[in-house]
Parts: structure tokens; sequence; C-alpha cells
């Protein structure tokens, strides 16, 4: 696994990037096209940090490549935020399609997991759409289990929580 996965400001060009290529999957899966850049820059611009900075929360980018001294490229990004003293929430998942497959999103979690830690979390729950396959498999590859509604939306479908544990592994 060539992936490295640290903290870093939701408002910085590759944090940025990844965002609306995140918010461009989801819009063009839910509208079945795809999204235009001005809704892309809707989208975006209602989509503020929500608490997704120390104490309140993190966001977090992952990096691939850099085999044989090549560079390292953003190809992935999450946030977690605290919900109350012990549960913390995913939200913003994303890895990049060229790089699904190689060990990133396990990277993506295991470093969202720490963040969440650090931060005080006993706990971890996120909700997803139902269309979103691949990210329902990592979820549960990952230990999540549907668990029942914590929150209610438009494009909330499925529920799933995990318990951390004391250790950083799985």
């Amino acid at each position: 696994m060539n992936w490295s996965v640290r903290p870093e400001s939701f408002a910085t060009p590759d944090a940025t990037r990844l965002r609306r290529a995140y918010y461009a999957e989801v819009a063009g899966r839910y509208w079945r096209r795809p999204a235009t850049e001005a809704e892309i820059d809707e989208g975006l611009a209602g989509d503020p940090p929500d608490h997704l900075t120390p104490p309140t929360g993190e966001f977090v980018v992952g990096r691939y490549g850099g085999q044989g001294g090549g560079p390292r490229v953003a190809a992935s990004c999450g946030g977690v935020r605290m919900l109350d003293t012990a549960t913390a929430e995913l939200t913003r998942v994303y890895v990049s399609p060229a790089t699904r497959r190689t060990g990133g999103g396990a990277a993506l979690l295991a470093g969202l997991e720490e963040a969440a830690r650090r931060l005080g979390a006993r706990r971890l729950v996120l909700d997803t759409r139902l269309d979103l396959v691949e990210a329902r498999g990592l979820y549960v590859g990952y230990g999540f289990r549907e668990i029942p509604a914590y929150s209610s939306g438009p494009y909330k479908e499925i529920w799933y929580g995990k318990e951390l544990t004391v250790s950083t592994g799985r």
C-alpha cells in the first residue's frame, strides 16, 4: 500500500479539487447525468466546513503513489465531525475512481478513525444513499454495520455505525 492520509485544511487546492470531484460524482449519480460546473459550484457553496477543524472535527486528504520517487497525488478525502462527546460522524468520504481498489478506501477510513479517536470519539456513524454501492461495500468491509436512522434528509437512505476500539487497528 502506498497511501498516506493526513489532516489538511478543507480549503486547500487539493482538498477543494477532491470535494468538487466528490460532489460531481454523487450528484451525477443521483441525477443520472453528469453534473455541470455551475451545479458543482452551487453545491459546494452550500457545503461549509461544518466544524471540520479541531476540536469539533477534522478533514483529511489521502495521497497515493510515490513509487520510484514519483509524485504523490491527492486522491482521497473525508471529514469527521463530533456529534456529541462520544460520537463522530464521517462525511464527504471520497476516493478517486482512478485509485479505487488500491487500498485507498481502507487507508482513508483508518485515517478518519484515528482523527475521530484524537477528538475523543468512541463511536463512528455515517449516512449514505443506497445507490452508492461501492461506498457501502467499503464501510461494511471495514467493520461498519447498519444502524437505525440517527438523522433525516433527502439523501440519507441508510445509516452505519462502528464502535471504536482503544487500539489503532481495525
